[in-house]
């Protein structure tokens, strides 16, 4: 009977599946992110292992697993907290979980920081909250509007695409975009221009991150970058943290250099910020809005991300390519 670990409880459709086909499921039962000590315990002698994009998977905890460890299934669109080149040493499989869904949703998140953002509704909550407000004002909590401006998409994945269309189509946006290569479709379809990063940067209204963690893009955008935009720029990032350097973005925001700053990601995360002791920290900005990294947080995404996880394991189990191969 093959033995999966999953690191941290999950939605039930994925794990219903699994027992489905007799499998051994093994769970982490807190709702926290794995000690790493629990880690290595529970991945002893077994056949699969579906971690959380939280979840370190380097080559220590493989070498404890065992050699007949097959496919390690993350619960995450991206790849970047496990170590591919250990899993290549030991032909262990390895499975990412991509699907429509998370596309949807990320992109919504995306799109509603940005008019968070533009509309002020954060600080204006805020201030409505503290019984600050005493009627209405000609000039209360004046904002920006979002149609007509540019948006400035980083990275034209899926999740880029969908954001975009949203901005094109629903908002009257215009859309510049920086990817590996240009894509005529698209621009045809959204009159799309294509643009080096530094001519998007200048450019942008709004900045919206959307590439994956790589040595390449750690810290894409930092103190240069910044200096790029317009003092009325807006940043939004759903991708992962660590491709916006915090401190650059820190110091900006302490002179005004852009308008404000969304995140659903950070780059010491789960710590909001990397560093308390230089006395700026993000959560003190009343231009920045935070989210917990919820971007994909929706019932119907978080159980899709399930049913991928378990689809790929129960493929490598019986002797089929899974469907979401990364290595």
């Amino acid at each position: 009977m093959p033995k999966v670990f999953i690191t941290r409880p999950i939605p039930d459709q994925g794990i219903k599946m699994l027992k489905d086909k007799g499998y051994a499921v093994t769970i982490y039962p807190k709702d926290e992110i794995i000690p790493r000590k629990e880690l290595l315990k529970g991945v002893r002698g077994i056949d699969a292992l579906l971690p959380i994009l939280t979840d370190k998977i380097d080559g220590q905890v493989l070498d404890v697993a065992g050699p007949q460890l097959k496919i390690v299934a993350n619960y995450a669109i991206g790849t970047d907290n496990i170590d591919l080149e250990a899993c290549k040493k030991r032909n262990i499989m390895v499975t990412n979980a991509p699907g429509p869904e998370i596309v949807q949703s990320v992109a919504e998140h995306t799109f509603a920081l940005m008019l968070a953002l533009a509309h002020r509704i954060a600080e204006s909550d805020k201030f409505t909250r503290a019984g600050k407000y005493q009627g209405w004002g000609p000039q209360l909590m004046l904002g920006t509007d979002v149609y007509g401006k540019t948006l400035g998409i980083v990275g034209l994945g899926r999740i880029g695409f969908a954001v975009a269309e949203r901005a094109v189509k629903g908002f009257g946006m215009k859309a510049l975009y920086n990817d590996p290569k240009p894509n005529p479709d698209f621009e045809k379809q959204y009159g799309a221009r294509y643009a080096d990063l530094p001519t998007l940067l200048k450019n942008a209204d709004f900045v919206s991150l959307h590439v994956p963690l790589l040595p390449s893009t750690r810290h894409l955008i930092s103190t240069k970058q910044f200096a790029l935009m317009k003092p009325t720029t807006f940043l939004i990032n759903t991708a992962r943290g660590p491709i916006i350097d915090e401190k650059a973005l820190l110091k900006t925001l302490a002179a005004k250099k852009i308008a404000g700053a969304a995140l659903d990601v950070f780059e010491c995360e789960p710590s909001i910020d990397c560093d308390v002791s230089d006395h700026l920290e993000l959560k003190n900005f009343d231009n920045v809005i935070l989210t917990p990294h919820t971007a994909s947080a929706t019932v119907e995404t978080r159980q899709a991300i399930s049913r991928t996880a378990a689809q790929n394991i129960i493929a490598a189990f019986e002797g089929k390519t899974p469907p979401n191969l990364v290595r």
